[in-house]
């Protein structure tokens, strides 16, 4: 915080003050107008107010909002909420993510940790580090899917800090304001304005950069926001193309797993020796393991993606057959709702992830990005390519929040599927099962084969790989997915 603009010659001269009430004004108005502007180009904002404690960050709000429609944005305080600790930490600031065409302003946010806190609430530098990181790739995430991302630090010196937090203390009704953590940063000031400045460094990214601003002076702060936020604004709306480039390397650097491609693996198996025995004692084994699961408060993602009817619902009933029902979902995917598709497309998965001791089950998943949504032609080939080390990065953070992450793509030839389609087409109970989507898809069976060898190709990663199951036999694939999905739990345990 080197570059901080603190003020040297006290308070702004007559002249200065009627001029920022001008330019004020002036800005108010077009901030107001530019709501319109952010809606008609879909534009979702996202603003942070940061900084020291009572640095006047909730005047800073007020001032900022007062003149704007309250129908286009949401404030989020971003305190943790009851049961918070049993998700994936950036869960909850997924879920808070604006819309297309809405603002979200927040004050506190996904940095509090990472700034100084009391000694018992403290990050190692290895955590620290871990967690810059795990912030530039969701600021980045969100960038490179058209977020407009905004980030303000207001500045103070030790002697305003402390005549503020008096002042508070001093009346009944405002005393509330201050938190511990300002009395810790007050009383350890220049030790937490080293961390300030190491986490502003960390962080201060071209796609999302940080604005330091004076906190002395609360109106020339708001200014310097009003011109940083309508210029952005005016800019980002007016870019036909927001998103960005791939990275070079679209794995996102992570180890993978190698995996053949589907032309390569047999989608036959032999009929199990003894189906129904195997099958109950497999339930039997996973029903035990999920008991063991629960105490250890560990939580499972298994995901199912493959062909159309090549029996991912069947493999799901006799999954969760072997399931407590108090600790499972089952969480189909179908086509994303207007609401989904106005938010960043990994959205709705942040949403249903389980929570510590819990287990989810996708029918279908995030990776309807590089599959259906590729060969449909949904999103640009930019957004699809850049999507493998999106997902990568997702799961990650799955993996290293301590999820067990257990993908399966459900394999069967062409023939197969044929004979299925039929089958569903004659028999009325199952005639709901077969769409004219599903014949549509089979038209493009190769464009599907070539989108899922190179999904599989640079998805499978040493922490999650994915398996591939042969599914013309159906009683042999659920073996194997249950086999599967035993030894994982068993070995995590």
């Amino acid at each position: 915080m080197g570059c901080s603009p603190m003020a040297e010659n006290g308070r702004s001269s007559a002249e200065e003050k009627e001029e920022t009430a001008r330019r004020m004004k002036q800005l108010e108005q077009k901030l107001f107008v530019q709501q319109q502007l952010i809606k008609q180009a879909k534009l979702p904002v996202v603003v942070l107010l940061e900084g020291w404690g009572s640095a006047g960050k909730g005047r800073l709000l007020g001032r900022l909002l007062k003149n704007i429609d309250p129908r286009g944005y949401k404030v989020h305080t971003m305190q943790p909420p009851e049961g918070a600790l049993r998700y994936p930490a950036f869960r909850r600031y997924w879920q808070t993510i604006p819309k297309e065409g809405e603002m979200a302003f927040y004050i506190g946010s996904w940095y509090g940790e990472l700034f100084p806190v009391r000694r018992e609430n403290r990050l190692t530098p290895r955590q620290r580090a871990a967690r810059a990181a795990e912030i530039c790739r969701f600021e980045r995430q969100l960038t490179d899917n058209g977020y407009l991302v905004l980030k303000f630090f207001l500045d103070i010196d030790q002697k305003t800090q402390k005549k503020r937090i008096q002042k508070d203390l001093a009346q009944r009704d405002s005393a509330w304001r201050v938190e511990q953590d300002d009395r810790y940063q007050q009383a350890h000031y220049d030790r937490c304005r080293e961390e300030f400045e190491a986490a502003l460094a960390l962080t201060d990214k071209e796609y999302a950069p940080w604005h330091v601003l004076d906190g002395r002076e609360g109106k020339a702060a708001a200014l310097t926001v009003y011109e940083a936020l309508t210029a952005a604004i005016q800019r980002a709306a007016g870019e036909k193309e927001r998103t960005a480039l791939p990275p070079a390397d679209v794995t996102g650097g992570f180890p993978l797993a190698p995996i053949p491609p589907l032309a390569d693996q047999d989608p036959h198996a032999p009929e199990p020796s003894d189906y129904k025995g195997q099958l109950k004692a497999l339930q039997k084994e996973i029903r035990a393991l999920q008991d063991r699961l629960y105490r250890k408060q560990v939580p499972v993602v298994i995901m199912y993606e493959g062909w159309d009817a090549a029996g991912k619902g069947g493999n799901i009933k006799r999954l969760s057959a072997a399931l407590d029902p108090r600790g499972y979902e089952v969480v189909p995917i179908a086509s994303p709702e207007p609401s989904e598709k106005s938010r960043h497309y990994l959205w709705r998965f942040w949403n249903h992830l389980p929570k510590t001791g819990h287990i989810a089950i996708f029918d279908r998943s995030w990776y309807g990005r590089v599959m259906v949504e590729r060969v449909e032609g949904f999103c640009t080939p930019r957004d699809q390519r850049r999507a493998y080390s999106e997902i990568n990065e997702f799961e990650k953070q799955l993996t290293d929040w301590g999820a067990v992450v257990i993908k399966f793509f459900v394999n069967i030839d062409a023939d197969t599927q044929l004979e299925r389609f039929r089958a569903r087409q004659e028999d009325p109970a199952k005639q709901w099962k077969i769409t004219d989507e599903d014949w549509r898809n089979r038209e493009k069976w190769p464009a599907y084969q070539q989108a899922i060898d190179e999904m599989l190709a640079l998805t499978s990663t040493a922490y999650a790989p994915w398996r591939v199951l042969p599914s013309c036999n159906k009683h042999a694939a659920r073996i194997l997915a249950l086999t599967a999905v035993r030894d994982e739990l068993k070995k995590r345990l």
